[in-house]
């Protein structure tokens, strides 16, 4: 029960702002180590004791971090920083097995243990993303979308959906070269008519004209 409320509190303090001093190193091991709590589920490497006992560390020397931040002369800056590269040291080391463990999982078909992996937000999952999605897709019927994968699946579904739209615009609007073709057979008919229209008109006029002899000649037949 003891331990339980420590790790209470601490889990408290670690997810409370981080100190300023040095933040570059200092974030990175303090926003990882909630991160790194979870993956007490690796059973394999009975990492528990030494997560606890890192978590700890973390704690303390966060709230140095805060002192030395708030201007205490007790606390100097060069030992705080020489305990954050211990600390990075550690941090590293879990990020490996974290890396470690997904492709043991992958290997040995683990599904859940991969899972816990991708989602333990402590992997640079985008670069194994076609790998995660294929794995997946194998697995689909006992793997959980919750996590990575449903952001990827629903990623991927927009693509298709944006793919198939960019294919259904194609269909519907012509392309330059229909409409180089539709303006061309607009100008062949438009040639068409006018000259249909030329040829009325010079029907029509021979025709009044054979009329006009016609009829002076049946006057001069008539005198």
């Amino acid at each position: 029960m003891k331990k339980f409320i420590i790790l209470f509190f601490l889990a408290v303090s670690l997810m409370a702002e981080n100190p300023s001093v040095y933040s570059a190193l200092g974030d990175v091991i303090y926003d990882n180590a909630i991160k790194i709590e979870k993956l007490k589920v690796i059973d394999e490497y009975n990492l528990s004791n030494m997560i606890d006992t890192y978590l700890e560390k973390v704690s303390k020397i966060k709230e140095l971090g805060f002192k030395l931040e708030s201007g205490d002369k007790s606390i100097n800056s060069k030992v705080y920083l020489n305990k954050l590269r211990e600390l990075s040291k550690t941090n590293d080391f879990f990020v490996r097995q974290v890396y470690k463990t997904y492709k043991m999982a992958l290997k040995n078909d683990d599904s859940w243990l991969l899972s816990q992996m991708i989602n333990s937000g402590l992997m640079d999952t985008r670069k194994y993303k076609n790998e995660i999605i294929n794995y997946y897709k194998t697995h689909s019927d006992i793997m959980d979308t919750a996590g990575v994968i449903g952001q990827y699946l629903e990623e991927e579904a927009k693509l298709k959906a944006m793919e198939e739209a960019s294919k259904k615009k194609k269909k519907i609007a012509p392309s330059r070269d229909e409409l180089q073709k539709a303006r061309i057979r607009r100008l062949r008919k438009n040639d068409e008519l006018k000259q249909e229209a030329i040829k009325k008109s010079l029907e029509e006029e021979v025709a009044h004209e054979k009329s006009k002899i016609r009829q002076e000649q049946v006057k001069e037949l008539s005198k």
